[in-house]
């Protein structure tokens, strides 16, 4: 269960004084623990989700130091995300992407750029926690111009 596992990583983490990493895990736990308590329940997809929502988060966040010259408070945020990253499922590569998305367009019967939401439903359905939804989106649109 990733709840114990996350227990032990902090053990070992606070051991080995590692800031950034006590940090990210904290963060996990504390997500899990407020699952548990909320109304939509604490389950694999929700637990997927919360990470997920973590790291677009801290990306996001990063990105905005970037742009403010504070290269320092970036890398941190970079960090932690690296660190709740390696508790997800491995993303799927760009190739890996187009082929299932070309199967669900097939699947679907879809056409042309009007049926995006048919083709977005699915992808994101069948995709979740292996590939970011913004890359899905893209590669749906380029497969659907064509």
């Amino acid at each position: 269960m990733l709840e114990e596992k996350i227990n032990a990583e902090i053990k070992t983490a606070m051991l080995a004084k590692d800031a950034a990493k006590l940090e990210a895990l904290r963060a996990i736990k504390s997500a899990i623990i407020i699952l548990k308590t909320s109304a939509e329940g604490y389950s694999d997809e929700t637990e997927l989700k919360a990470m997920q929502k973590m790291v677009k988060q801290r990306k996001e966040t990063a990105d905005v130091y970037k742009t403010q010259n504070r290269m320092d408070l970036a890398e941190v945020e970079l960090a932690q995300a690296a660190v709740i990253e390696a508790y997800l499922p491995k993303q799927m590569g760009e190739d890996e992407i187009k082929a299932e998305v070309a199967k669900i367009i097939a699947a679907v019967g879809a056409s042309s750029a009007a049926d995006m939401g048919k083709v977005m439903g699915a992808a994101t359905k069948q995709l979740a926690g292996k590939a970011d939804g913004k890359v899905i989106s893209g590669i749906v649109k380029e497969l659907l111009s064509k």
